[in-house]
């Protein structure tokens, strides 16, 4: 059962390879048409976190000799699939806005369909999730919890860096102001 795990990383790993090339050209061309790239400094730290994620997984079902739990693995990893749909939706709702970095059009409007209808950062929300399930699959909890801890400490900083270009240059306030961050919750006003 180890062996299939480590296959459905390798299979992420490739997944996240292939996101790497689409966010290259996105930029590129965000870039070419008039682009502004901000929050450079915060990226190193998100790519590290990011970059160790996959192996970590591995190295503490290798290391700490964690088991397959079906109770857990399966809800985790039918979790992880959900997240992978989100994903993969926001990726198709953007279109060729998309990138990891944050990169925003001046005068460009915010994307306002797809799952941005009820959140402002459906993408996070996956994020979050595949943070958490992916390592659960395998039992992996100090994966899940460091990296859980980490990615929200730097989704902080990222979330703000990103509120405040489309704020400041996609009438982002106007257009998506209105709906939760992450979670979709409304709270009581």
């Amino acid at each position: 059962m180890v062996t299939a795990y480590y296959a459905l990383l390798g299979l992420v790993g490739a997944e996240r390879l292939f996101e790497l090339r689409l966010s290259r050209r996105h930029a590129k061309w965000a870039l070419d048409h008039g682009g502004i790239e901000v929050g450079a400094s915060h990226f190193r730290w998100m790519q590290l976190l990011h970059a160790a994620f996959l192996p970590c997984c591995a190295l503490e079902v290798a290391f700490c000799h964690r088991t397959f739990d079906p109770r857990l693995g399966i809800p985790m990893f039918a979790l992880m699939l959900a997240a992978q749909t989100l994903r993969y939706w926001a990726i198709a709702t953007l279109g060729s806005r998309w990138n990891v970095r944050v990169i925003v059009q001046p005068g460009r409007p915010a994307v306002t369909s797809g799952p941005y209808r009820w959140l402002r950062h459906p993408n996070y929300l996956a994020v979050v999730i595949e943070g958490i399930a992916i390592p659960l699959v395998y039992s992996a909890y100090w994966t899940a919890l460091a990296f859980s801890v980490l990615n929200a400490w730097l989704l902080r900083v990222r979330i703000a860096v990103e509120e405040r270009a489309l704020a400041e240059h996609c009438a982002y306030a106007e257009r998506l102001g209105d709906r939760p961050l992450i979670v979709p919750l409304r709270s009581a006003r």
